[in-house]
């Protein structure tokens, strides 16, 4: 409750579990799949989202944005680049659960924005954390309907391949909320907490849409169209003998 943690940032410790997902996540060739990452704006979410997932270390480049900045956060921790690694964008409907906490409690995009340059704040309509109340704590219920919210609008998103990341509260309640109709081995899987910088791989499927989109792998075969001929046919315009 105290307002020394406002929008709490990475400890050192936290930075050392940053550093330990990232090895994994080249280790393991994830970093070449990922298409797009999806971060909650807040400190912690966008420092773990820049370090996991962006370049390597940072040269003072005119044309080149960083993914953050140096010591951004109070971290001690030099720029970030921002070449070759997927975009990251903010969607504030992936936030931690509002209201009261002070550590959930965001900065402006406008600060954000100094400290992740090329980080895509876009989509954030309001420079100030309108969301946030001081004397209002969001239901679970609430919650609960914006993750759903959330998740509607990832499928309004062209890639397939995103990172999504967010907070433990905001995973736990918004998966509980969807688990109804799983397998119990799945609902086991998906339904505990988080941990810091735990990553699990999720594919999730709108049965409602299944069959629905165009697949990139299917081949109609027959082109060019025509009456096949028999295999000794000439082909005459190129005045070739099919054997």
């Amino acid at each position: 409750m105290s307002q020394e943690y406002f929008d709490a940032e990475l400890t050192q410790l936290g930075w050392k579990q940053v550093d330990g997902l990232r090895k994994h996540v080249h280790s393991s060739g994830l970093h070449k799949k990922i298409e797009l990452v999806i971060s909650s704006p807040l400190m912690r979410t966008l420092q773990t989202a820049v370090g996991v997932f962006g370049g390597e270390g940072y040269t003072d480049m005119s044309d080149v944005l960083p993914l953050m900045v140096a010591n951004a956060g109070n971290s001690s921790r030099a720029a970030i680049s921002s070449l070759n690694c997927p975009p990251i964008i903010t969607e504030e409907s992936c936030r931690e659960h509002l209201g009261v906490h002070p550590c959930d409690q965001r900065r402006s995009t406008s600060d954000y924005q100094f400290l992740f340059p090329a980080v895509d704040f876009s989509l954030i309509e309001s420079d100030e954390d309108k969301l946030w109340k001081a004397d209002v704590r969001e239901t679970i219920e609430e919650l609960a309907a914006r993750g759903k919210k959330f998740l509607n609008w990832l499928w309004t998103r062209k890639e397939k391949e995103i990172a999504i990341v967010t907070h433990s509260g905001f995973l736990f309640h918004t998966l509980n909320a969807l688990q109804s109709e799983c397998h119990p081995d799945v609902k086991k899987e998906i339904c505990g907490h988080f941990a810091n910088c735990e990553l699990r791989s999720m594919v999730i499927v709108d049965r409602s849409m299944l069959g629905s989109d165009t697949s990139v792998t299917d081949y109609p075969g027959k082109i060019p169209k025509g009456i096949d001929l028999p295999s000794d046919a000439v082909v005459d315009d190129n005045n070739i003998k099919a054997e």
